[in-house]
């Protein structure tokens, strides 16, 4: 619907709109010069990275990364979609947002829908609290749910009449509520789709309830159902329990993804409230994404049998595309047989948090689950695990965190230790299964050959005192192109540490971007001592000589040595071009 928002009153709207005042009204803004910084509230940090600027209207986190105008903050801030940002800020600034004939009839619609489900949310909850509801208040008790919780969540029951709740609405909300299909007139008359059952409402980040979930009391074939998807709910989009988590935590740096109502609720009976449910079979694209506006942190808790596997998989697959760079994904899964309803009474929230804190980590959730059943030892298996692994890591965006799973690909197909420090046919369904708790090796790098341009300019990046000689010898040659103007910017610079040159490729966007893609034909970095050899070779390939050869003879006499001959051997094995600047 953005599209029926006309550009020119967006523009005004936004020119109207005071940036650091809005922002101002929800984080605590410091004034700094002409603008203002905060920490920034879209991820976690201590110091404040995040600049607001009222005169150029936008605000920008050196962090995260995070940047927009008002709306695209309210919209991150609130987790709108851009229509309803625009009536936030509209309403803050007394607009009215010009819609067409056809987008304000579509929006009436919703909003008598929103309304019908909102009736039928307060006649659930009410029913709670009457006498044919005695038998769901006590099952809610047995489940130790308080009388707070119970509010927070608006839990409500559903009569076991056919039409307790068509009788009671208004006569205006009737076929409202038949078009969500919470009534039912399939058979010609209207009958209520929840009958005898404890009633969850699932209700959108505004608060507004657009669904249900329903358990039953009875002996039911399904022990729970779902509002039908409707105008107002796509089951795919809705978090339940999001609203909640909100309104209990201001700023979420991280949800819990479980995978049911009562999983929600019993956590947050214990004081774990930032515990969510994707709604469906499975946490697809869709639900990820909507998860993904409000935090960079996400922990998926899956019960530790098959079923709960294959749902960790399903979420692992989908999370791929969307893996960029500063996102943090983990997987805890549970003992077999307990869920976070029985597990968190059972040991508690202090324990329960702990697991939550130990949860694997997305990379090592993958290659645990794509080498089982593998012995890294034959090189047939390993070949298997690239052949199951490199189409998983081609899915995902190129990132950082895309090229280290690469580098570690590789590591574990090549064979030069054992990845894994475990029992050969360990049954996970037996002893559960506890990715957090294993040892990792210690990483041996693989040798690879790279041009001459790749090792001088992976050598500036580990000393970039040596910028003089490779200017030197770049200027000497076509060849050394990307090395020459490396070298060329760490002179224009005066940068000679590497402490430096980070700090200089950090603050300065302009040579950021400059080489910016300076490495992206390596698969693989070599390790420092092996570059800097290679560089010195390149540099000084008469002293190289001399060095190799010198080696050699300290080698043959390694038994007769002095320790000052000793020290010699090691600062010439290092391969260390300046060993002072090692020291």
């Amino acid at each position: 619907m953005s599209g029926l928002i006309p550009q020119r009153f967006v523009e005004d709207l936004l020119d109207r709109i005071d940036l650091a005042e809005l922002i101002g009204s929800r984080i605590t803004l410091k004034k700094a010069g002409a603008n203002y910084k905060a920490c920034c509230p879209f991820h976690d940090e201590k110091t404040p990275s995040f600049n607001v600027r009222p005169d150029k209207g936008f605000y920008h986190c050196f962090g995260c990364g995070a940047h927009g105008d008002a709306i695209s903050f309210v919209r991150e801030f609130e987790g709108l979609g851009f229509t309803e940002a625009v009536e936030e800020l509209a309403k803050r600034a007394g607009l009215e947002v010009p819609y067409d004939r056809a987008a304000k009839q579509e929006m009436q619609q919703a909003r008598t829908l929103t309304d019908a489900l909102e009736f039928a949310n307060r006649f659930y909850h009410s029913a709670l609290t009457s006498q044919q509801g005695s038998y769901a208040r006590d099952y809610l008790k047995q489940r130790g749910l308080d009388e707070s919780i119970i509010q927070q969540y608006q839990i409500g029951f559903a009569p076991g009449t056919g039409t307790a709740l068509y009788d009671a609405a208004p006569k205006d909300l009737k076929a409202p509520l038949i078009e969500t299909r919470t009534v039912s007139d399939q058979y010609g008359r209207p009958r209520d789709l929840f009958r005898n059952r404890v009633m969850f409402p699932i209700r959108n980040t505004r608060g507004k309830t657009v669904a249900f979930g329903g358990r039953t009391l009875g002996d039911d074939k399904a022990k729970y159902i779902n509002s039908p998807e409707s105008d107002v709910f796509h089951k795919s989009r809705e978090i339940y329990g999001l609203f909640e988590a909100r309104q209990a935590i201001r700023q979420l740096d991280k949800l819990l993804v479980v995978e049911g109502y009562m999983d929600v609720i019993a956590l947050a009976q214990h004081g774990i409230h930032y515990a969510v449910a994707t709604l469906g079979t499975a946490t697809n694209q869709d639900s990820l994404t909507a998860l993904l506006r409000h935090v960079r942190h996400i922990v998926f808790c899956f019960d530790g049998d098959q079923a709960g596997f294959r749902a960790a998989d399903r979420a692992m697959e989908n999370a791929l595309e969307l893996m960029a760079d500063g996102l943090h994904l983990q997987f805890l899964m549970l003992p077999e047989g307990e869920d976070p309803d029985t597990l968190v009474r059972k040991e508690g929230p202090d324990a329960f948090q702990k697991r939550i804190e130990g949860a694997t980590p997305f990379s090592r959730y993958l290659f645990d689950r794509q080498s089982e059943g593998l012995d890294l030892q034959l090189p047939e298996h390993r070949g298997e695990l690239r052949a199951r692994v490199e189409p998983l890591l081609n899915k995902m965006p190129r990132s950082t965190l895309r090229d280290a799973m690469w580098h570690e690909m590789l590591r574990l197909c090549g064979g030069r230790n054992q990845w894994q420090n475990r029992q050969q046919g360990r049954n996970y369904k037996a002893r559960g299964w506890r990715g957090e708790g294993q040892s990792r090796p210690t990483e041996e790098r693989i040798d690879v050959k790279l041009s001459k341009d790749s090792t001088l300019c992976l050598a500036l990046l580990e000393a970039p005192e040596l910028a003089t000689e490779v200017k030197a010898l770049a200027d000497s040659t076509r060849q050394l192109e990307r090395a020459g103007r490396f070298a060329r910017w760490l002179l224009e610079e005066k940068i000679q540490t590497r402490k430096t040159l980070v700090a200089g490729l950090a603050t300065n966007k302009q040579a950021r971007d400059r080489f910016y893609n300076l490495f992206d034909e390596l698969e693989h970095i070599p390790a420092r001592e092996s570059t800097l050899a290679a560089a010195r070779e390149l540099l000084s390939p008469n002293e190289e000589a001399a060095r190799q050869q010198r080696l050699a003879t300290l080698l043959r006499n390694l038994a007769q040595l002095s320790p000052e001959e000793r020290e010699e051997l090691r600062t010439l094995s290092a391969g260390t071009l300046n060993p002072k600047a090692e020291s």
